[in-house]
């Protein structure tokens, strides 16, 4: 009989990953870690101190969140009750009361959930780390009832199931051949945190430009938001450039001044536009899991939601055939399935949408401001809308179903 280190090996310990691992750990499950990055000296929990880095995480988010035993960690979070997105001749508002709701989502900020997740991930006795570690290569034990995983210290490590969860730049995937569909949009997203002179009120504010949205999410203090501006790459590199007064001016114009002035900004920093689909997220023993598998436009701030739900998912096919052999194949395409359209389905939305706000067609000028119109004035569409928006429906799995009360 083969000699198994490890029920499951998860390559990558960020915000997905160990939100994966905390939900294998908590049904008692054998986990390690494998991360290539050092241990930061320090993370950020300086309540005055905000990161460039935010989500906006939807109510399946707060729940598998809460039931793995995360949300409550958080040190500080910023619900959104409304969101009022419009373009030059159409809007369309968003209430939560519209759906008996508290709220439709929470602006949270990169290092809260890293701290959050820390702090729980440290609780399970279960969990071996390697780290600073790196995967050279693996390859399936003879019998295929486990992998073999070799690390760059030299150590073979055994495992029923190995599972990447690096990002967008997998190693796993690449030496696994996996292949994948990749468009570049030829835009950056520049993100900073800004302060106004008019109250955020609590609202996600979208303002479609002809060269791109620019979004203001709103954060705990009432004057104080985290904007993501994406436009074409080469206005990106000059708004980069410009003195804070100058770039003032850029967003309180390209904002409509719904904010009022512009009043202070923080530092900026800009990543690319992709979106990405793997064409297969299994194989024999091996499962790719949120942006490993997929990356979308950040148009409704979903990307970190659909890894969540990767992962909530995953787990919940794992402890399902724990009895039986979880990390086969037939068992691993049972996460595949459940995923894969629905992520195609939200790639596809997010890409339709930046084409549709980007096309300078006066026809499709005119449908557009038509449809977010009738939309704003159609109670039952936008009820649908912000529900599955929310993650409050669709096929969940139950970590996103089930209030942990």
């Amino acid at each position: 009989m083969q000699h198994i280190d490890y029920d499951i090996l998860i390559v990558g310990s960020g915000l997905v990953g160990s939100t994966l691992a905390c939900a294998l750990l908590q049904s008692g499950m054998q986990v390690a870690l494998i991360e290539a990055k050092r241990a930061p000296d320090k993370i950020n929990n300086n309540k005055n101190q905000i990161d460039l880095r935010t989500f906006a995480l939807t109510r399946a988010s707060e729940r598998i969140l809460t039931n793995l035993g995360i949300w409550d960690k958080f040190s500080r979070i910023s619900a959104f009750r409304e969101m009022y997105v419009w373009d030059a001749n159409g809007e369309v508002h968003f209430k939560s009361t519209e759906l008996c709701e508290p709220t439709l989502g929470y602006i949270v900020e990169h290092s809260v959930i890293q701290v959050a997740l820390s702090e729980r991930i440290a609780e399970f006795e279960n969990l071996s780390t390697y780290r600073p570690a790196k995967v050279e290569s693996f390859e399936l034990t003879k019998d295929e009832t486990a992998m073999q995983v070799h690390l760059d210290n030299g150590e073979i490590l055994t495992t029923r199931l190995l599972i990447s969860a690096e990002g967008a730049n997998s190693s796993i995937r690449r030496m696994a051949g996996i292949q994948y569909k990749q468009r570049d949009h030829g835009q950056q997203a520049i993100v900073a945190t800004v302060k106004t002179a008019k109250s955020h009120q609590e609202t996600a504010w979208q303002h479609f430009l002809p060269t791109g949205p620019l979004a203001f999410l709103p954060l705990s203090e009432p004057h104080t938001s985290s904007i993501v501006w994406s436009i074409n790459t080469p206005l990106a590199q000059q708004l980069l450039s410009l003195d804070k007064q100058a770039f003032h001016q850029e967003l309180e114009t390209g904002f409509a001044f719904k904010l009022g002035a512009v009043t202070e900004s923080g530092q900026r920093a800009s990543f690319p536009l992709q979106s990405r689909q793997v064409l297969n997220y299994v194989q024999p023993r091996l499962a790719l899991v949120g942006d490993a598998a997929h990356s979308i436009l950040p148009l409704a701030g979903q990307g970190l939601n659909l890894g969540l739900l990767d992962a909530a998912t995953l787990s919940e096919v794992i402890i399902n055939a724990k009895a039986r052999d979880f990390g086969s194949y037939r068992e691993l395409r049972r996460y595949e399935r459940w995923r894969k359209g629905e992520n195609l389905v939200m790639l596809k939305a997010m890409d339709g949408i930046k084409s549709l706000f980007g096309h300078e067609s006066s026809i499709v000028k005119q449908a557009r401001n038509f449809g977010l119109n009738v939309t704003n004035s159609a109670p039952a569409l936008k009820q649908l809308i912000m529900q599955y928006a929310m993650g409050l429906k669709g096929d969940l799995p139950m970590l996103a179903k089930i209030d942990a009360s």
